[in-house]
């Protein structure tokens, strides 16, 4: 048996029939950008997440860089953030004019470890941006109490995290915003790019708005600098079609990374762990491989895809060399050699995760 890392197809094919109509839709609308299909998907979404308001923007990194500026970050301020984040995280801050600034990980739950955070506060230090990622919440308890005590913003990277928990509570609705990222891989998806600002700060939400949009407040006055980034009406039918399977389409993930942790615990291994306050939604299942080039091999000859999310740590890329800091991030360098990826989403089948099971069982011994 061959099993896909990802294939897509699969969902769209579940979902067919309300795709089709929802596509439908809006064409026969003949209205395409900001219309009422986007204002209905960003009430859904904030009422999904628990909070007053969202605003659907073109991306996942427009969504970090719109979040920061509209919460007021901006030019000379650093922003605290992970080195072992996609780039996107990164690109967003800059975007938003800002200064990134790594701190270390928790070994544990690859999420931003509060105490590293709390060393590299400065006095130029503006918000600190926890990553969560793999689909679990970094420790937000921690995180939102040092905000509050260091004076600064709280503004979450919900790009792997749609539907995710911390104590009961949604993530996206613990800062004073968040950045959604739906590029089609995410356990909420569109069939392009899209993202969105979710917030329950009405000034944020007003400024998110402006800048999305030229800084357009009324038709041709133009109150800020801004952008175009703006989610269209296509992309917000799709991610409507979609919304009311988040949660079911989360349990099936989390039921498969339940077999996989029971499976594999006795091999060589380190599986997911999952802090006791967080409810983990799985965008990916990542363990830890002593060798991991050869463990890849051996899946792939199996027939099994991986995938490595991300093999190279923030400042360890070319670009990025003036973020490391001494010592550097030992903890994110470690996990970046190490992670690997196996198949897992809403659509994979037991038989499936049986057969990647005993594809990683024999390449780990």
């Amino acid at each position: 048996m061959t099993v896909p890392f990802l294939d897509l197809t699969r969902e769209t094919q579940r979902l067919r029939s309300e795709l089709d109509a929802a596509i439908a839709r809006v064409l026969s609308s003949g209205r395409f950008i900001l219309t009422q299909e986007v204002e209905a998907f960003e009430e859904e979404l904030a009422a999904y997440c628990g909070a007053r308001f969202a605003v659907g923007v073109a991306s996942g990194t427009d969504a970090i860089t719109i979040a920061l500026a509209a919460a007021g970050v901006g030019p000379g301020d650093e922003v605290i953030t992970a080195p072992n984040t996609c780039i996107p995280t990164i690109v967003g801050v800059e975007r938003a004019g800002a200064i990134p600034v790594l701190a270390d990980v928790d070994p544990a739950t690859y999420t931003l470890d509060p105490e590293q955070v709390e060393r590299r506060l400065t006095r130029r230090t503006r918000a600190i941006l926890p990553v969560h990622l793999y689909g679990q919440p970094a420790d937000l308890t921690a995180l939102a109490a040092l905000a509050e005590r260091a004076d600064v913003l709280l503004v979450e990277d919900c790009a792997q995290a749609h539907g995710a928990r911390w104590n009961g509570r949604r993530a996206g609705s613990f800062g004073v915003a968040a950045a959604f990222s739906f590029y089609p891989t995410k356990n909420l998806g569109a069939v392009g790019d899209g993202g969105a600002v979710v917030t329950s700060d009405e000034k944020v939400a007003e400024r998110a708005r402006l800048l999305r949009n030229y800084g357009e407040r009324t038709r041709f006055e133009h109150v800020l600098h801004g952008l175009n980034s703006r989610l269209d009406a296509l992309q917000a039918a799709v991610l409507r079609a979609k919304l009311p399977h988040l949660d079911d389409a989360n349990r099936r993930r989390r039921e498969l990374a339940a077999s996989y942790g029971e499976l594999l615990a006795a091999s060589d291994l380190v599986t997911p762990a999952v802090a006791p306050s967080a409810e983990h939604v799985f965008h990916l299942y990542v363990v830890q491989a002593e060798r991991r080039d050869a463990f890849r091999a051996s899946l792939e000859a199996a027939g099994v895809g991986t995938a490595v999310q991300y093999p190279t740590p923030v400042h360890r890329q070319p670009a990025y060399t003036a973020l490391d800091a001494p010592g550097g991030f030992p903890v994110a360098e470690t996990l970046t050699e190490r992670v690997v990826s196996l198949p897992l989403s809403a659509d994979h089948s037991d038989a499936e995760i049986g057969e990647a099971v005993a594809a990683a069982q024999s390449a780990s011994r």
